[in-house]
């Protein structure tokens, strides 16, 4: 136990720069901070929970430290949460340290002077979050359906051949309960859904809604670039993305002047890797929620391909939307109640959530095609809207929300529905829950990212993502003008959540390590990355890990092995496994990295999913910069104004490194740095503006290395590491 705990809490790294010991008491955003962004460090003394046998009490000194030089740039004292209490929901006494004003781009740490330990690296740039947006978006590469996973699009490990197109699989998939040749269709492509290779209608409606509406409301800061087979076509990769599923879902809906209703549902199989699958493949009947998810996703789609030009893709969804709609406006009650017969959960929504998406289809089909007969249908069931009903505005009303917002800006909107909208959700947000707003001007979370109790189920991650872009919607929308910055704040604090300031110190993205993050998700629920491969299982234990940029549910304080480890499979080996945590735990701590299958049912804690990405990417492509050059060192902007000067790519490099740098004045000199200080690369550059290094690294050993440019502005330090 003590090996474990010491292995958990005290890292003792040598560099040249950084601190000597390492601690996970002190957390961070293991990727960094916007220069102007709020920036709070938390540091924790586990008094219950897992962690607990270590304590911590800090220092009344703390320090920000460059992380090459060592030197000190900031210096204060933390706060202790709450008056010194321990918080329920995590089990820790917490304080703060706030180091937002200081906002010089750099790597850097956080130094404690009494105990003279540090937390793990960070950076402030104004780009930091855009190659972890990146790998978020490109979790959906992964979960193709029907294609191969191919160089150079697929990471190294994760090339895989085309899945579920043999015998009686999705090009010649049938129908649950008549598996003759003649219900026969080609239901290829698509998105799996989660950790097996089921594809959902239903489940895809949340999922686009956040891509499609993250696209739109900040669209220049997504890039053509994501090394998907469509990057380079003129299209934003996001939308590429979107639209392998919307084919999926043209190829789930009847012919046209037959029946324009979409199937609900496509089940069977769960091999390692996708392309080993041979299990038929059944698919579920029509039902009304499944097309009314149709003509959501359908019209919203239109809107976006039309803004950037697909008119004609654009005309097709706008048609098959307005059938979609109608088809389940004249079968209200076209249900198929799963029971296990088929993938896994129902297919048919509740009577209430099958409504609400009746009405954000006539919402995003007004806005799409003006025809008042979808604002008639609105204006008289918006009232019906929980939000309009109880004043209440939370985060598992994600989509109805978005399309009650989204109302409010159709030109030709009724002004009253319109204001009655805004109002609700506002008022929600400011004072009427205390959840929202008034959750972090009274620091209710001592971890920033406040969810109540209740609200930590099943997929808790999605929830926490799902409220912070709640509170962006409020700047979105210009809502409450006055505490923009709040809001802004909020939300950050979600991000930060996601990134490590959590009591398990966990980035909740997968295989983040080539990102800079040191404390990550190696392991989770899924068919292809599953327990005991010798090449996907956990990441330092199997050749490959996981795919990187793969969210886990989250916490989850209600999940158990299943019931019959206590009697009919107590055999089972699965029932011995110690699962404390996340069994015993506080709501927060939850949570461990685990992938292990039936009886044990980790999938209750860690399997991944579509919805999940979504809500994360959303939310976090409102904190990412525009002109940043990623990994794959393309700009998305023409402009010659990067936000920092020092860029590195591709990272993690092979033979070649190239530098970036936009240096104002002349005399600028680029330095490669080993881990242990040592120098083994210099060149000085004359030349002002954009200037490009291309250095030959092939003879590197294998490791990490750090970049310092060096200027008359000072110097800046760039990680990258070396294959």
């Amino acid at each position: 136990m003590k090996k474990i705990l010491a292995f958990l809490f005290l890292s003792n790294i040598i560099l040249a720069g950084g601190p000597a010991t390492t601690v996970e008491f002190i957390k961070i955003d293991q990727f960094g901070y916007r220069p102007g962004d709020e920036k709070v460090a938390v540091i924790a003394n586990p008094i219950t929970g897992y962690n607990n046998a270590v304590p911590f009490t800090p220092g009344t000194t703390y320090q920000v430290r460059d992380w090459t030089t060592n030197a000190v740039v900031f210096t204060g004292t933390p706060t202790a949460w709450n008056t010194g209490s321990t918080q329920t929901q995590s089990g820790d006494k917490v304080w703060h340290f706030t180091f937002t004003t200081y906002t010089v781009p750099g790597s850097y740490y956080i130094f404690d002077v009494t105990n003279n330990v540090g937390s793990y690296r960070f950076e402030i740039d104004n780009c930091v979050y855009n190659n972890v947006l990146k790998s978020a978006v490109r979790m959906f590469y992964y979960q193709r359906c029907g294609m191969a996973k191919a160089f150079p699009y697929a990471d190294t490990g994760f090339v895989d051949g085309v899945c579920h197109k043999g015998t009686q699989q999705d090009t010649d998939c049938r129908l649950y309960n008549n598996t003759t040749i003649s219900t026969s269709k080609d239901l290829s492509g698509g998105w799996h859904d989660a950790g097996d290779y089921n594809k959902y209608v239903n489940f895809a409606y949340g999922a686009l809604i956040d891509l499609l509406l993250g696209y739109e409301k900040y669209p220049t800061v997504w890039t053509d670039n994501y090394n998907i087979p469509e990057s380079g076509n003129g299209i934003p990769d996001i939308l590429d993305e979107v639209k392998y599923e919307l084919d999926w879902l043209i190829k789930m809906q009847g012919p046209a002047l037959t029946d324009s209703s979409l199937l609900s549902v496509i089940g069977g199989g769960g091999a390692s890797p996708n392309s080993a699958d041979a299990a038929f493949r059944r698919y579920g009947p029509p039902t009304t929620a499944a097309s009314l998810t149709g003509a959501n996703v359908f019209a919203l789609g239109a809107i976006q391909f039309a803004a950037i030009g697909q008119t004609t893709y654009a005309a097709n969804l706008q048609a098959r939307a307005i059938r979609a709609y109608a088809w389940a406006n004249n079968h209200p009650n076209n249900t198929f109640y799963n029971a296990g017969v088929l993938a896994a959960g129902e297919q048919q929504t509740a009577a209430y959530e099958t409504d609400m998406r009746k009405l954000t289809a006539a919402c995003y089909l007004y806005a799409l095609t003006g025809n008042t007969s979808y604002r008639t249908y609105f204006d008289a069931n918006y009232v019906n809207s929980q939000l309009m009903m109880w004043s209440y505005a939370y985060p598992f009303q994600g989509p109805e929300q978005d399309g009650l917002l989204y109302y409010s800006k159709i030109p030709g909107a009724t002004a009253s529905v319109r204001t009655a909208i805004l109002n609700a959700y506002s008022n929600s947000m400011q004072t009427n829950n205390v959840d929202n707003l008034p959750a972090y001007t009274n620091k209710t979370d001592a971890y920033r990212a406040w969810v109540n109790n209740g609200n930590y189920t099943w997929n808790s991650n999605q929830t926490k993502s799902r409220q912070g872009n709640m509170f962006l919607a409020m700047n979105d929308y210009t809502l409450n003008a006055p505490n923009a910055l709040n809001y802004t704040n909020a939300a950050s604090g979600y991000v930060h959540y996601m990134h490590g300031v959590n009591p398990n110190t966990k980035v909740y993205l997968s295989n983040m390590k080539k990102l800079g993050a040191e404390n990550y998700v190696k392991q989770f629920y899924h068919s292809w990355f599953k327990d005991g491969s010798a090449l996907w299982d956990e990441e330092g234990v199997s050749t490959y890990g996981p795919a990187p940029g793969y969210i886990p549910g989250g916490p989850n304080p209600s999940y158990a092995k299943d019931p019959c480890c206590s009697g009919s499979c107590s055999t089972q080996p699965g029932c011995a496994l110690n699962v404390t945590p996340p069994m015993g735990q506080p709501i927060q701590k939850s949570y461990k990295d685990f992938n292990n299958d039936w009886p044990v049912n980790s999938w209750e804690i860690t399997e991944a999913g579509i919805y999940t990405n979504a809500a994360y990417v959303r939310m976090v492509s409102k904190f990412c910069g525009i002109g940043c050059v990623t990994s794959t060192g393309i700009s998305n902007t023409n402009s010659k104004t990067f936000s920092t000067q020092l860029k590195l790519y591709p990272n993690p490099a092979d033979n070649k490194l190239f530098v970036s740098f936009n240096s104002e004045t002349s005399g600028s000199k680029c330095v490669i740095y080993s881990v242990t200080g040592q120098q083994i690369y210099s060149k000085e550059q004359n030349t002002t503006g954009i200037n490009l290094l291309e250095i030959n690294i092939e003879k590197l050993a294998t490791g990490i290395y750090f970049v310092e440019l060096q200027s008359n502005n000072g110097k800046q330090t760039a990680k990258f590491v070396k294959e």
